[in-house]
């Protein structure tokens, strides 16, 4: 066989390890996490300017929103491979080739479940998902030199049939065989032996490369991949902040860092540059509408903050006492000034440039007015006051429904009242509403302008800095038919901050809806976790 056409100089070196990620394919199937058009294609740039390797930009059959945003990804794309994902049928792999073609490395990623319990899904032999198999890939193949396969469920195959679909898929012309443990169910020790195992005995394995794609439901994500390449995989498939279906995926902000860090033990590198990796966690935390948590590996608050008195002074007498890692290393600016309501917009552009943001001069001319505003309220504008701007600025400008003004009035003696004027596709509305508090009040006024049946299933409030003027993180989930979408927003006022992100959430729904394009059987669809 050829040399597989690969994603970067030096991917066929044992000592590399390519990244995959698929924060905009697994990533956006966490329930709430849908993205629009316009930040997906904003994440994917972001994610090619900090050279992940392949980017799994969507599953182009799902609907004609997820083809045109693959599509337009693979256009755009500067380095990295584009990926599409695909089931295995003509119809999925043809409509991924058309999504992905315009790419300057594109890939087609093809899938079926081999585990017992998966091959009762489409109600198949071994035999007959054998052939399915061969006949797919080999489609495929014709179509595109770069194509990567998955037997879902792989942890839980039989070692005898993965070892055989494994062989069939590398002699149809797979070039990347990804191994994922679909339910989070494997260990370490297992995940290296099992990748190991598959090198050594399936013929053919040593000209491909083996994938690892790895979910977090026992908290071993992370782990289990690193063993994996331990075990000779050299491709890992992360995702940013670990976002992914129930408890999530690899993080990429966590192995990128390992490998970088443990460098002395875990003798591989990735081409990734990691003082890119806050900013893009911040972003991705943003357009989800799933916040981090603050004890998260790398990108959480906590990370590289010391409260005990021993560790602090630890820390002012040399750093590297209780850090193993620089916050720079990972795009934590070492200058945290606070700007104030004096400081001019050379100032906020220079503090945004520093934060991993670059902006257009429309854009600065409206962050610099919300900005100035905060100002007003609060003494010292700290960096995370300055990203909630940037967000919330944003998130704005592209919605369906925004918030215009907001009246809140309440007392000990009764129910309070809430004046609202909301801007419903280009149109303002008004409406006043009473409630239980000056939240729900507001609430029920989005809803008299807006009408929804959705359902409250998480309100939750932080603050983004310290202080009685700090600025608080609202945090929504909201369902309704079956859909889930998240919103968050920041505010002095926590009423207003709530009434945002209650509003960004239903602007997520409506995304949400519209999802699902013509003739598209969507039981079938739903079944579509390839790792």
């Amino acid at each position: 066989m050829t040399e597989p056409a690969q994603t970067a100089p030096g991917a066929a070196e044992d000592d590399r390890v390519l990244i995959f990620d698929t924060t905009l394919r697994d990533g956006e199937q966490s329930p709430g996490a849908t993205m629009t058009h316009a930040e997906k294609l904003e994440i994917a740039e972001l994610l090619d300017q900090m050279g992940v390797d392949i980017i799994e930009a969507g599953f182009p059959i799902a609907s004609e929103g997820d083809f045109k945003a693959v599509n337009e990804i693979a256009a755009n794309s500067q380095n990295a491979v584009i990926c599409g994902l695909a089931r295995a049928n003509y119809a999925d792999i043809d409509r991924c080739w058309e999504a992905v073609k315009a790419a300057r490395r594109p890939r087609i990623h093809t899938f079926i479940g081999t585990s017992p319990l998966h091959r009762a899904i489409p109600n198949l032999t071994m035999d007959e998902m054998a052939e399915r198999i061969h006949d797919t890939v080999s489609h495929a193949r014709n179509l595109c030199e770069n194509v990567q396969w998955s037997p879902m469920d792989a942890t839980r195959t039989e070692w005898d049939y993965l070892a055989r679909v494994v062989e069939i898929a590398i002699k149809a012309g797979a070039s990347t065989i990804n191994i994922p443990d679909t339910v989070g169910y494997t260990a370490p020790v297992e995940s290296a032996d099992l990748i190991r195992r598959l090198i050594a005995e399936v013929p053919g394995a040593d000209d491909v490369i083996f994938a690892t794609h790895c979910h977090n439901d026992l908290g071993m994500a992370t782990a289990n991949s690193l063993a994996a390449v331990e075990g000779g995989a050299r491709q890992i498939e992360c995702t940013i902040n670990g976002l992914g279906e129930r408890a999530g995926n690899t993080a990429l902000e966590e192995v990128v860092m390992a490998l970088k860090v443990r460098h002395d033990i875990m003798p591989w590198s990735t081409g990734v540059d990691s003082s890119k990796i806050m900013h893009i966690s911040r972003r991705v935390s943003t357009v989800s509408g799933f916040p981090v948590q603050y004890n998260k590996a790398i990108v959480g608050k906590n990370a590289f903050a010391h409260e005990s008195g021993i560790h602090q002074d630890g820390v002012l007498k040399n750093v590297e006492t209780f850090e193993i890692m620089r916050p720079e290393d990972v795009g934590l600016s070492s200058n945290a000034l606070p700007l104030g309501k004096h400081s001019g917009r050379a100032a906020l552009r220079d503090k945004l440039n520093q934060l991993g943001h670059e902006v257009g001069d429309n854009q600065l001319k409206d962050i610099f007015v919300r900005f100035k505003e905060l100002a007003d309220r609060k003494k010292e504008v700290y960096d995370e006051d300055i990203i909630a701007l940037v967000s919330d600025t944003a998130e704005a400008g592209q919605a369906h429904l925004n918030l215009v003004s907001l009246k809140v009035t309440c007392g000990t003696g009764g129910p309070a009242e809430a004046t609202m004027e909301m801007e419903v596709d280009g149109t303002d509305i008004t409406a006043t509403a009473h409630g239980d508090g000056p939240v729900d009040a507001a609430f029920k006024a989005v809803r008299e302008i807006y009408p929804n049946t959705a359902r409250l299933q998480l309100y939750q409030v932080h603050a983004v800095t310290e202080g009685t003027d700090a600025q608080a993180t609202v945090s929504v989930r909201l369902a309704e038919d079956g859909v889930i979408a998240t919103g968050q927003s920041a505010d002095t006022d926590t009423v207003v901050a709530s009434t945002r992100a209650y509003i960004a959430a239903l602007n997520r729904l409506i995304v949400r809806r519209s999802k699902s394009g013509p003739g598209v059987d969507t039981r079938e669809i739903s079944y579509k976790d390839a790792g």
